[in-house]
């Protein structure tokens, strides 16, 4: 891969990630419950979606889902059932007061769930298959190995996309003291579960009119 050509695809890589989605709303949300360290766990499940989208988007099955309308339409509605149903869980967190200051949901979740739960949040994103399918192309030379060169963009994308999840979720830790209320947090849920729910509405406006190449 040319050194250009690279360049191009890190600039993208940032711009993507930055990009506000439901990775980057889940990584806030965990950041405000657990912590950045705590939200690590869930950093690193988004990176294992994300590389799965890539991979399946590399090796050509993303344009069979692109182009077959009935296995799109089973993605497009995992992915919008999981985000509601994530959305719904999050909305209706308890919060418990305890020792005089407020812990909030989402329930405390071990390390293998909140890997599981970054994991499916991209794995079932739609909008993340057809992405890769449209932009991939543009950054491999059918000329030479393709599998090197998807090693050289998964491994651009993961490094980028997780030190902007971290990104967010320290900028939520952050914010951890305001929030020790049980109203504020009350309230932190119900943005959060409102922003996945509407994410997972907004899944099933997405349609096929994205073509690779």
């Amino acid at each position: 891969m040319d050194w250009h050509v690279w360049l191009a695809y890190f600039v993208a890589s940032w711009v993507i990630a930055v990009s506000p989605g439901s990775g980057a709303v889940l990584a806030m949300s965990h950041g405000l419950a657990y912590g950045v360290r705590g939200a690590s766990a869930t950093v690193l499940g988004l990176q294992i979606g994300l590389a799965f989208i890539l991979l399946v988007a590399g090796a050509g099955v993303g344009a069979v889902l692109v182009a077959s309308a009935g296995a799109f339409m089973v993605v497009k509605l995992l992915g919008a059932a999981y985000l509601l149903w994530l959305g719904f869980k999050q909305w209706r967190a308890p919060v418990t007061l305890d020792d005089g200051g407020a812990q909030a949901g989402p329930p405390v979740m071990r390390l293998r769930q909140r890997v599981l739960t970054g994991a499916l949040t991209n794995a079932t994103n739609p909008k993340g298959i057809v992405f890769m399918v449209a932009v991939l192309p543009q950054f491999i030379d059918p000329k030479r190995p393709l599998l090197l060169q998807l090693l050289i963009l998964l491994v651009t994308t993961l490094a980028v996309d997780t030190v902007v999840m971290h990104g967010y979720a320290l900028l939520a830790s952050r914010l951890r003291a305001l929030l020790r209320s049980a109203r504020a947090r009350r309230t932190q849920n119900r943005v959060f579960g409102g922003v996945l729910m509407g994410m997972g509405a907004s899944l099933l406006m997405v349609d096929r009119a994205v073509k690779a190449g």
